[in-house]
C-alpha cells in the first residue's frame, strides 16, 4: 500500500509541479504532509540539505521520502514518479513544438504563467525565511542565533562583492552557512 502511496502521491506532484523545484516545494509539503510521511520541520531540514545536494530538488527529496518510507523500491518509484509526467510532457512538447510556439494563445498562456510562478517561489522563500526565524504567523518565537547567523551570511556575501569585485560563490557561501550551521548547531 505504502508503494502505491509514493506512487500516486509523487505523481500528482510531477503533473501539477509548474515552474521548477522551488514552485513545487508548496506542493510537496501538501503531499507528504498529508500522507504524514514525515513532519513539517524535517521537511524543512530536507529541503535544506536536497538544495545544497546535486541535482534537482523535487528528485533529491522524492528519493529521500522514497527511501525513508519503503527502502530501496520505495525511492524508486517516488523519484520515477516525479520524473515521469515532465519526461513524458517533454516529449510531447518537442514533437509539438513548432506548431505550438507559434499559436500566440499559447504565448499568451506561458506569458501569464510568468508572474504567478515568480509569486509562488517568492511566497516559498519567505515562508521558509519567516520560519527558519521563528518568525512565522501565529508562533512568535524569534531565534536570536538563526537571525544573527543569517545577518552575518548576508554582510559576508554583500563584503565580498566589495571587496573581491565579484563576490563570493554560491558554493563557497553553502560551505561558509553549512560550517557556522554545525559549530553553532552541531555543539
Amino acid at each position: 500500500m505504502i508503494l502505491l502511496d509514493l506512487l500516486f502521491g509523487f505523481l500528482k506532484v510531477g503533473f501539477f509541479a509548474f515552474g521548477g523545484a522551488y514552485a513545487a516545494v508548496p506542493l510537496i509539503r501538501d503531499v507528504v504532509l498529508d500522507y504524514g510521511w514525515i513532519s513539517e520541520d524535517m521537511l524543512t531540514n530536507i529541503i535544506a540539505v536536497a538544495e545544497s545536494t546535486p541535482g534537482p530538488i523535487m528528485v533529491n527529496l522524492a528519493t529521500y521520502v522514497g527511501s525513508t518510507q519503503a527502502g530501496v523500491l520505495g525511492s524508486i518509484i517516488a523519484t520515477s514518479a516525479v520524473v515521469l509526467p515532465s519526461f513524458v510532457i517533454t516529449i510531447l512538447i518537442m514533437i509539438l513544438l513548432k506548431k505550438l510556439l507559434k499559436n500566440p494563445v499559447a504565448q499568451a498562456v506561458l506569458g501569464g504563467l510568468k508572474p504567478c510562478i515568480i509569486g509562488i517561489i517568492f511566497a516559498v522563500g519567505v515562508h521558509m525565511l519567516l520560519k527558519n526565524l521563528g518568525l512565522e504567523v501565529g508562533s512568535f518565537s524569534p531565534d536570536l542565533t538563526a537571525i544573527l547567523i543569517a545577518v552575518g551570511l548576508a554582510l559576508v556575501y554583500y563584503g565580498s562583492r566589495k571587496v573581491l569585485k565579484k563576490g563570493i560563490s554560491p558554493i563557497g557561501l553553502i560551505g561558509i552557512s553549512a560550517l557556522v550551521g554545525v559549530l553553532v548547531y552541531g555543539f
